[in-house]
Formats: C-alpha cells, structure tokens, sequence
C-alpha cells in the first residue's frame, strides 16, 4: 500500500494544488463538526453519517474525475459532495431541508447530488446504487462518451446481492466503472472480520476476473493515485475495476451511535494517530510546503466558510409542500390525482361501505 513515488512528485511540485487538496479535506472537517452541532440544535432531522476521519478517501478518488465522469456514492455522502464542488452553503441548506439546498430540500443529508457536476447521489439503501452506477456505465460505453463512474460505498455493502451482481456485469460487459470501497472497517457496530468471510475486500474482484487493489485510505497522495490510474483505465479500455480504500470513521455509524459500544480506546486512538489531515499537512511541511501560519489561515478560512453556510441555511424558505410530489410521477394530473394526500392521512376522508355482491 506505499505511496506511488510519481504521484507524490506530481503533487507536490505543484505548491497550489497540494495546498487545495489541504483545504478541501480542511473544508470537509469542519463542514462534519458543525454538521453534527446543527444535528443537536434540532435544525437537521432524519439522520446524520459523518466522514470525519475519512476525508482522505474522498477527496483523493473524486480529485481524480474528468468533466465525462460520474460519481454516485452512499448515504454518507457530505464529503462526496463538497469534494465534486458542491458549495457548503448548497449542502447545508439541503441538511436544513430548505429549499436552496442541492436537491431542493427534498432529499437531506443521505440523499445529495448535484446533476451539473454530475454527482448522481447519495443513495440512501446499502449498496442499492451499485446497479445503478453499473447503468451509468452502460450509458457510456452505448453512447461511445469518453468517460467513466466512480461509485463509492462502505464495507457493509459488499455482503448484499447488488454488489455482486453490479460487479458480474460490469465484468461480462467491460464497462467503464471503478467501485471504490470505502472501508472504516465497521458495518454500523459490526466489523469486517466479524462479517466477512474474506474480510481483504480487493479480493473479491477476482471471482470476476476483474482487477482488485487495496490502498491506505487515510493516504491522500496513495488514493489519487490508484484512483487516478484506475480511472484512466476505465475510460481508454473501458476496465472495470476493485479499488479499497481503508480508512477510519472517528465517529459512530451516525449521530445516534457513540461508537464506543463496540470499539476500545484504545483502537480509536490508535486511529487518531493516523488522522490523514495532520498525515498530509505533515508531508506539506516536509516539502516546504507549508507552515503553522499558512495552515492557521486555511483552518480560520473554512471555519468562516462553514458558518457563513449555515447563517444562510438558516436563513432559506422552506420547500413548499404544494410541489411535494414534483418529479415523483409523470402523469400531468398528479396534482389532483394526491390533493387528498396533502394531509398525509386519510382523517376527515368519508369511507365507503360496499356489499360484495352488488
């Protein structure tokens, strides 16, 4: 899992880049801490799943995608977004379900997407967008587009049927696809030892004769690179392929898991020590990079960046419930077809008693 000598020479020669990658993982961080703060003030409802710790895993693979390329990733998905372009302000809207969030305030947290950077979601079934993905790909190679997906999921999808099947077709049909793994090593409060029988999950991808690697998730520059050359490869000869990326949520599963039922102190700190911010800044600082006044300034940046999102989250109307079956159906009579439904019950609406045999 070392770090390919290139992509670091590639990066790291360019001083703008190297420190834009420093602040979108930054960005990220802090989007993820006051995110679970609005959580606890009651302005975010539903559930909340935050990548804190996993930022380098994100940001290093999304990086990696070309203006015919499409993302579509899990319900843990407010890295993916910021990471594709997303402004915070857009996405903490759509948590404050307001309607200038991505999706109008329709979706909310597990369900983000951004159509112009093509980001397809967010996807709030485990592994229930693996098939899709797989479609997306088959949309490309039918069209000839020179382009690829990326379809991002956690460890506890590659135990469903989907991923299989997303996997054996993508395989038959030589499709231009790179399903990312991204695996915190726990499936809510189960591990992957615990639940897979093969728990190297690169592995599996020779039951399909496709290509399967495993990186250090928490290494920026070795995420880029796998994912870059993988990507690469996907769209000139349209390969599919298994990239894992493992990595560590500090959080729990979401804001109601405290995460410390089924892992020790112990392991979290161990984790910790690992932090692929402090990890990258670090390397930033080897190379001259970067320094404490710099790095100062990027965390003060986003933490403004961040606030200023959710003042104008807070701000923002309401989606209005008279659109709330908007793009559900086709029918140009769907208004009056769910009027009755505006009450979200049937209270107040006559019954009708009829014999069978009339």
């Amino acid at each position: 899992m070392a770090r390919a000598v290139d992509e670091v020479h590639d990066v790291l020669q360019d001083g703008e880049q190297a420190l834009r990658l420093l602040r979108l993982m930054l960005l990220i961080r802090r989007f993820e801490e006051r995110a679970e703060e609005q959580y606890t003030r009651a302005r975010i409802g539903g559930y909340l799943h935050l990548a804190i710790g996993e930022e380098a895993a994100n940001v290093g693979s999304i990086d990696c995608l070309g203006p015919d390329d499409y993302l579509f990733t899990s319900y843990r998905d407010h890295a993916a977004a910021l990471a594709v372009g997303s402004s915070p302000a857009a996405v903490m809207a759509e948590l404050f379900g307001k309607v200038t969030g991505v999706a109008r305030g329709y979706g909310g947290s597990m369900h983000l997407l951004d159509v112009d950077r093509r980001f397809l979601g967010g996807w709030g079934i485990v592994g229930g967008h693996l098939p899709i993905a797989v479609g997306a790909a088959l949309a490309l190679d039918y069209r000839d587009v020179a382009g690829a997906v990326l379809c991002q999921f956690g460890d506890g999808a590659t135990n469903i049927g989907a991923f299989h099947e997303a996997l054996n077709l993508a395989a038959v049909w030589s499709l231009p696809i790179v399903f990312q793994v991204i695996n915190n090593l726990y499936g809510m409060g189960t591990s992957v030892e615990q639940s897979s029988a093969e728990p190297e999950l690169y592995k599996r991808a020779c039951a399909y004769r496709m290509h399967g690697e495993r990186v250090d998730g928490n290494d920026l520059l070795a995420v880029r690179e796998a994912a870059g050359r993988l990507l690469t490869r996907a769209r000139e000869e349209s390969r599919p392929a298994l990239l894992e990326t493992t990595t560590y949520r500090f959080r729990g599963h979401s804001v109601a898991d405290a995460g410390k039922a089924y892992r020790t102190a112990e392991e979290l700190a161990s984790w910790r020590e690992r932090d692929p911010i402090a990890r990258y800044a670090g390397l930033l600082r080897e190379h001259d990079l970067l320094d404490d006044g710099q790095l100062e300034s990027m965390r003060k940046e986003v933490a403004d960046e961040v606030s200023e999102a959710i003042r104008e989250a807070a701000a923002a109307p309401a989606p209005d419930l008279g659109g709330l079956y908007e793009n559900v159906y086709g029918d140009e009579r769907w208004r009056e077809q769910f009027e009755r439904m505006d009450t979200a019950a049937p209270f107040g609406e006559r019954m009708e008693t009829r014999s069978w045999q009339s």
